[in-house]
């Protein structure tokens, strides 16, 4: 500092310019403030320049005449400058140099005239003033010092007590009481009582001890007494002494300290005549035992909390409820005084604030208010601060309240006057009054009504520099609501006033802040005070005295106590309720009812504690076997849509809870918008609905309301509009749309990852029906502006938001049915016209105008190349249109108009109900009845417009670019299987609209191969499905299934909906239909075929499926089964094949999957009861007489679809349909065997009077054997020139035949192939029960007319004849070779659908059914030569076969032991005297098997010859083989194109 203030240039050139710049120096200091800074500076300079003088190198002269110039810079510039000398003089004092000393004295010496000597004396050692002539000795100097001190602070001033007279005080006493009412002054008195003392020797310090007991007596004469002490006392401290010894006089063990010694004492400070800090110490109790005192109450309540929650014996309580008396005793004994809290009631009273809060702040938070009459004084000191405030702004209309005088001190804190002046005091106060604000539910309102004041002209409020300042306020009113109010209440007992006024101010607030409020409340609020941890540990103890008492019966009075309970604490008592409905979901429905008598602040509190509860981190929301979601959630949801239903409950906050989950991707609380929708609206989604309540919601909403649903929807008006603007207000209508939309996929592959495979799919269908509800609900109760505002139109929803098409569809289809209906009826209004051909065209109009940009918005959904099979008007005009649009559910309307009609006449009939009622009543039926007739002739005229508009656009909705095939692919991937699995009424509407399709005559699309696509394999489907999905598919099914139902029940209806349809057409490359060609349409009884061949895929597909194993397959399968069962299974064989595989299923899951064996029980029971609806096969669908013609004409079974039906599975152009190629063929065969019967009377005749196939094949001569082969000769010339079919395609097509034989032989455990041996060993049965009555000649007959049906029915397979599938471009022999190589290597490519062992099981499931019909025909025993004959045919293939027969049995046997078993016994039956010798043995009429192996082995060496197989084979029995080759290539044909068809198959899932 010296350095910088006094440089050692200056002393060099003091002379020149250093003595002025070290004046200016001084100058410049001592002109700024007095401040510490400066002071040191200027004493710093002092200093520096006198530490030169004594160095030596300025001279003393020079210096002293400076230092006279500084002095008159500052009147304390001697002070300062014996404040230099003083330390100076210490510094000098200890330096060994003389000559320095001598120059400090001298310097000192020359300063003399310019700082006095006392100023000196007081700061300068004695030895220095000696030296310097001040003093004359230092040591007397010293003894003088000490005496004095003595003097003053240790010696007692001794007053003569004697010498003092009574009647002094007397006088004095008089003095101080008498009336001070009139022109009595303090001054007045004060001058008597100087002349008291001074007459009566009075003592001073007594006569102010007198002075305060009298101003203690009289302590309303503030006033007076105030003015007088001030005046009286000389200092602060002895009144402090006075007042102190007072405060101690009442510190005794049973002592009490007066409320006007507090009043006084406080008086005092509040004018500051006495320090807080002087009187403070004088105070019991010490701040340290307060703080013990604090710690043990929390202490204590908590141990109280403890033992409240604890489980208590009995025995016990009555221990523990004595103790409890016994410290209640101790502590109602009067506690000790405590002065300090009685000092800042005082304080309090009289409105001296910063007093009292400085006692505060020494104690812990909330001890001094708790304490209820600082409370009271703190709420009083409030009330007047409030009150111009409150006048303004917080009265309510109407209210008067008293007027409140004002504190008459100018030391009380001033009023407030607007919302900003709050925040001085008023905010701080009740920051210190916290919950003790419960003394005063006055003051509690006052603020309560200030706030929401503030609140209304906070969102007043427009200019934002305004809020920006409010913000600050804003904060503040929360932190009371937070630390005062919420507390106060909770300490409140049950005011349910208070609750309503606070809930006026809380709403006011986003319920964000309401929540964060309600969570501090809950879980922090009540461990900060002991007195809230003893209220908290009381509720939960009351609330679970009324849970466990709480039943259906009682609920008014357990309400009411709940009630109660819930106006002060309804975080705590929510929370016990939660937690035990959570346990106990037969709670809901009580709880619920006594929840009435609540208030508003409760009902959003219950909200909030059931927000928490959901989101509660510690409970898992799936069981532990991971498969299905915890109960716990699912009574929570239960309750959510129970609570929100039936109270005003804000519901924002639940909604943005479930849209977070959803932003998350966790989907469980899904269940609850589920439950809330389905509750609050009354719209309910379930599968399980009835076939009357489905057909219901196709109508209009008005007999959805009454028809439709289980609930009743009338009563949820209310409810729902509430829902729908709690949705609207906060914008969270489409993003739960489209978050529900994104999370069915987000299930299976984000979520679904670690999860069961059956949770996944119950999450997946409570996403998709929460999805299908909501959307319901907003289509039905948001306005038309409302919806077309909010939903963005198809192609956004796809493109931008990932929407999948089937969602983005179902949004957006109530918004294109408002607006075609809004501008029909502009266009009507335009152009008045009453005619319906103008409203129908004004309609067409209409719909072109709103559809024309969602043509062009769906062309972005799906790459180019899908255009060019259909169009995209076809493809909106599927996604668009519903149920409602398509067909009127007349049969519903009338149902329900039946009922109402039936509920007035009940109401006339009623004789005890009040006319006024019963007029009401009718009133309602009858509207509602007029309602409902006017909803269906409305909606008549609009399924009339939309069939009209559909006529006229169906020429245009399929292009004829591409086959008929490729086009129905994309139908059924891009329209019928996404919407046919979306919900129940989309799953008919699908059905419906392909019915529709094919009655409107649409071009290019083809009916018959759309419903066989759908039949032919739902394995796929099936497994893929989730559980409510499969229920969809099955209705899907079952409405398919009716329709084909209808049309093959009676052949009138069949001729008149199909007959000339180009739906049914069996040439899929014509483009036009001219109707008039009925070689090319499908006849009657070969759609019968064709259908029969659908049921028994449909029994292939099921089987398979139960036999997998799967969890998933077995389900949906059975879900399936159970919905389509109305019409399937039709066919016995067919059925007892289902109840077979169901009754193994019953068995096999009865212990390890209950849920599965309840499916497989219910479905077997209701199969049971249709069984006497079942037909056998032959009623189903024509059969051929059994003839040698064809010699399985009997047989039943899924084996016996190759035959009229199945036969035709292999295709001849590369659009090959396995459906209508059946169907032709079949018809071609049908009428080669009508000319070959008729060609051979003698034949058919035997035959069909002998049997169905001869039992001795290998019996016949060479002589016999000529005949045959020449009359199979002639027979096969005949067809030649009778067949319009004979073309080169032909000759390829037999060789390629022979090709197909021979591959076909080489292939193993082929379906098909199986079958045909199935085949043959029922051909050989039934030969055999037949063998009694054959003779040669017929026998020799029958095989000619065998060979000639198998050689047509070749032909007929490869050649296009009048009725056949014909390809309009020849093919050669080298492609359709190449096609067949293909084939086979997609018959041998393994699917899940066939497996090896699911073969071998469904061909065993084939030979049982077709052996259980065997037995119903006669079987005559045999004649001798007949059983030779078999021995004989026995012998020679014993040999050949042996090791082929053991490998064939070994397979067979070991997946099949117990069929064939039952095999075995029924051999026994039919033969009657057969051992089991003969049953096993390989002979061709009792081992289907050997001679299965046998022809095999033959047909392979006469498929290397390729030559004329009448040539080839030497015997019957070679025939016999040949046919059967023939029929295992067919099988194989069939097989390979059944499976190129599911190679096309669109996989959807």
């Amino acid at each position: 500092m010296a350095a910088s203030v006094l440089p050692a240039d200056w002393i060099k050139n003091w002379e020149k310019s250093g003595r002025n710049d070290f004046l200016h120096l001084c100058q410049d200091l001592a002109g700024k403030p007095s401040s510490e800074v400066f002071l040191k500076d200027l004493q710093s300079a002092l200093y520096e320049l006198c530490w030169h003088v004594v160095q030596g190198s300025l001279k003393v002269d020079v210096a002293a005449s400076l230092l006279a110039d500084v002095m008159e810079l500052r009147e304390d510039m001697p002070s300062i400058l014996a404040d230099v000398f003083c330390v100076l003089d210490i510094d000098t004092g200890c330096l060994e140099e003389k000559h320095k000393r001598d120059h400090f004295t001298q310097l000192v010496g020359a300063c003399l005239f310019c700082v006095p000597d006392a100023v000196l004396k007081e700061r300068l050692d004695p030895e220095t003033l000696e030296s310097l002539g001040l003093i004359k000795q230092a040591l007397q100097f010293n003894q003088k010092i000490v005496k004095i001190k003595t003097k003053l602070f240790y010696k007692q001033q001794k007053f003569n007590l004697l010498r003092e007279e009574n009647e002094g005080y007397a006088k004095l006493v008089t003095e101080l009481g008498q009336d001070l009412t009139g022109n009595v002054t303090s001054h007045l008195v004060l001058e008597s009582i100087k002349s008291l003392i001074g007459c009566f020797n009075l003592d001073p310090n007594r006569v102010l001890d007198i002075i305060l007991e009298v101003y203690e007596c009289r302590s309303d004469q503030d006033e007076f007494f105030i003015p007088l002490i001030k005046s009286y006392m000389c200092e602060h401290q002895t009144l402090c002494h006075i007042l102190g010894f007072k405060f101690k006089f009442h510190q005794e063990p049973n002592g009490e300290t007066p409320s006007s010694l507090y009043h006084v004492a406080a008086a005092l400070l509040q004018h500051n005549l006495i320090a807080l800090e002087d009187l403070y110490v004088h105070l019991l109790p010490l701040d340290s035992t307060i703080v013990e005192e604090h710690k043990r109450e929390i202490l204590e309540a908590k141990q109280i909390a403890r033992k409240l929650t604890m489980v208590v014996v009995p025995s016990e309580k009555t221990d523990d409820k004595e103790k409890d008396k016994e410290k209640e005793e101790e502590k109602s004994e009067k506690p000790p005084d405590n002065q300090k809290l009685g000092l800042l009631e005082a304080l309090l009273r009289i409105g001296d604030w910063q007093h009292a809060q400085s006692i505060m702040e020494q104690m812990p938070a909330y001890y001094a208010t708790s304490h209820k009459a600082i409370a009271i004084a703190l709420c009083q000191l409030l009330h007047l601060i409030v009150e111009p405030l409150y006048r303004r702004a917080g009265v309510p209309k109407g209210a008067k309240g008293s007027l409140l005088k004002p504190l008459w001190s100018r030391q009380a804190p001033p009023q407030v006057e607007t919302f900003e002046d709050l925040s001085k005091d008023v905010f701080t106060m009740l920051g210190y009054l916290g919950p003790h604000l419960s003394h005063d539910p006055i003051l509690f309102a006052k603020i309560v009504r200030l706030g929401k004041s503030f609140m209304k002209e906070y969102q007043s409020e427009s200019k934002q520099d305004a809020k920006d300042k409010m913000d600050s306020l804003l904060s503040c009113f929360l932190s009371i609501a937070d630390q005062v109010l919420l507390p106060s209440l909770t300490l409140m007992e049950c005011n349910a006033c208070m609750s309503e006024e606070l809930w006026g101010f809380f709403k006011l607030f986003p319920y964000q802040y309401r929540y964060r409020l309600y969570g501090q409340w809950k879980n922090e609020t009540y461990s900060n005070h002991p007195l809230l941890v003893k209220v908290k540990a009381q509720t939960v103890d009351r609330a679970k005295y009324i849970m466990k008492r709480l039943t259906k019966e009682n609920v008014k009075p357990s309400g009411r106590q709940i009630g109660k309970l819930s106006h002060s604490n309804p975080t705590i008592l929510f929370d016990y309720i939660l937690s035990q409905i959570q346990w106990y979901d037969n709670l809901i429905t009580p709880v619920v009812d006594s929840l009435k008598y609540l208030t508003s602040l409760n009902y959003d509190v219950l909200a909030y504690c059931i927000i928490e509860a959901l989101a509660n981190p510690e409970k898992e929301k799936m069981k532990h076997d991971d498969t299905t979601i915890s109960s716990w959630l699912q009574s929570l949801a239960s309750l959510c849509g129970a609570v929100f239903r039936k109270y005003p409950i804000e519901l924002a906050g639940l909604l943005q809870y479930v849209t977070n989950q959803l932003k998350a991707g966790k989907s469980f609380d899904l269940l609850i918008l589920k439950e809330v929708v389905q509750k609050m609206a009354g719209i309910e989604i379930t599968d399980e609905m009835t076939v009357e309540q489905l057909e219901a919601m196709t109508g209009g909403e008005q007999l959805k309301a009454e028809g439709g649903y289980f609930g009743q929807i009338r009563n949820t008006k209310k409810s729902s509009q509430r829902l729908k603007d709690s949705l609207l207000d906060h914008e969270l209508a489409l993003p739960l749309c489209l978050l529900m939309a994104q999370q069915r996929n987000g299930v299976v592959f984000s979520e679904g990852g670690e999860k069961h495979l059956k949770l996944v799919g119950k999450l997946y269908d409570q996403c998709h029906d929460t999805l299908v509800q909501f959307g319901v609900f907003l289509a039905s109760n948001l306005s038309t502006e409302d919806y077309i505002k909010r939903v963005p139109s198809v192609d956004i929803l796809c493109n931008q938001f990932h929407t999948p098409h089937d969602a983005a569809f179902f949004l957006s289809r109530p918004m294109y049915a408002h607006q075609i209906l809004s501008k029909y009826d502009e266009l009507k209004k335009a152009e008045k016209g009453n005619r319906q051909q103008q409203k129908v065209h004004k309609y067409i109009a209409a719909c072109e105008q709103v559809m024309a940009p969602v043509h062009e918005a769906v062309v972005s959904l799906h790459p180019p190349k899908v255009w060019d099979d259909i169009r995209p008007q076809f493809y909106a005009t599927f996604w668009s249109l519903t149920m409602y649009d398509l067909a009127v559910p007349q049969s519903a309307y009338d149902r329900e108009v039946n009922k109402l009609k039936m509920q007035i006449k009940a109401i006339d009939e009623n004789t005890e109900m009040p006319l006024n009622k019963k007029k009401k009543e009718k009133e309602r039926c009858t509207a509602l009845l007029d309602k409902l007739l006017e909803e269906e002739k409305k909606q008549l005229e609009h399924v009339q417009r939309v069939l009209q508009r559909l006529k006229l656009e169906k020429d245009n909705w399929l292009l004829a670019k591409s086959t008929k095939n490729e086009t129905i692919t994309k139908f059924l991937q891009l329209c019928l299987f996404p919407r046919c699995v979306f919900s129940a009424i989309d799953a008919v509407y699908c059905a419906r609209f392909v019915e529709l399709v094919h009655q409107q005559k649409t071009p290019n699309f083809c009916t018959l191969l759309c419903y066989d696509r759908v039949f032919s394999d739902i394995i796929y489907t099936v497994a893929s499905c989730t559980e409510n999905e499969s229920r969809r598919y099955g209705r899907f099914l079952c409405c398919m299934l009716e329709t084909v139902t209808r049309w093959h029940s009676d052949k009138t209806t069949y001729e008149k909906e199909c007959g000339n349809y180009p739906g049914f057409l069996t040439i899929f490359r014509a483009s036009g239909f001219d109707g008039g060609n009925k070689a090319d349409q499908l006849d009657y009884e070969n759609f019968r075929h064709v259908v029969h061949k659908w049921h028994y895929k449909l029994t292939k597909a099921s089987v398979h499926c139960l036999e997998t194993g799967e969890y998933t397959h077995i389900r949906n399968i059975l879900i399936v089964l159970t919905k389509i069962l109305p019409y399937y299974p039709k066919v016995l064989n067919l059925g007892q094949a289902l109840e077979c595989r169901v009754h193994k299923i019953c068995q096999e899951e009865k212990e390890k999957r209950p849920d599965l064996y309840a499916l497989a029980m219910g479905y077997s029971g209701q199969l049971k009861s249709r069984k006497v609806h079942m037909v056998p096969e032959n009623e189903f669908h024509y059969k051929e007489p059994v003839s040698s013609t064809n010699p399985g004409g009997l047989q039943n079974g899924p084996g016996n679809t190759g035959k009229p039906a199945a036969a035709a599975a292999s295709a001849t152009s590369k659009n090959e349909e396995g459906t209508v190629e059946d169907a032709e063929k079949s018809k071609d065969k049908s009428q080669v065997a009508q000319k070959t019967a008729s060609k051979n009377p003698t034949t058919v005749n035997k035959a069909s009077s002998s049997s169905n196939g001869s039992s001795t094949p290998n019996s016949t001569k060479g002589s016999k054997e000529k005949e045959d082969k020449e009359k199979s000769v002639k027979e096969k010339k005949e067809k030649k020139e009778k067949n319009s079919g004979s073309t080169p395609e032909a000759k390829a097509g037999g060789k390629e035949k022979q090709k197909e034989e021979k591959a076909g032989d080489n292939k193993e455990k082929t379906p098909k192939a199986d079958k045909d041996k199935r085949k043959d060993e029922k051909k050989d049965e039934k030969s055999k029960t037949d063998g009694k009555s054959t003779d040669k000649e017929s026998s020799k007959e029958r095989d000619v007319s065998k060979e000639s049906k198998q050689k047509e029915s070749s032909k007929g397979e490869k050649t296009p004849g009048p009725g056949s599938l014909k390809s309009p471009v020849p093919r050669s022999e080298g492609a359709e070779s190449e096609r067949e190589q293909k084939r086979r290597k997609l018959d041998t490519h393994s699917s899940p659908s066939h497996s090896s062992a699911v073969k071998d099981n469904l061909n065993d499931l084939k030979d049982s059914v077709s052996k259980h019909h065997a037995n119903h025909s006669t079987a005559p025993s045999k004649t001798e030569a007949d059983k030779k004959e078999s021995e004989k045919s026995r012998d020679r293939s014993k040999e050949r076969e042996k090791k082929e027969d053991r490998k064939d049995r070994k397979r067979d046997y070991s997946n099949t032991d117990r069929e064939m078993s039952q095999e075995a016994k029924r051999r026994k039956d039919e033969n009657g005297t057969s051992s089991s010798k003969h049953s096993k043995s390989a002979s061709p009429p009792d081992s289907p098997r050997s001679n299965d192996k046998d022809n095999s082995k033959r047909s392979k060496s006469t498929s290397k010859d390729k030559t004329d197989l009448a040539k080839t084979d030497k015997t019957s029995g070679g025939k016999k083989e040949s046919r059967h080759d023939k029929e295992k290539s067919e099988k194989k044909r069939d097989s390979t194109g059944t499976k190129e068809d599911k190679k096309q198959y669109p996989l959807m899932f």
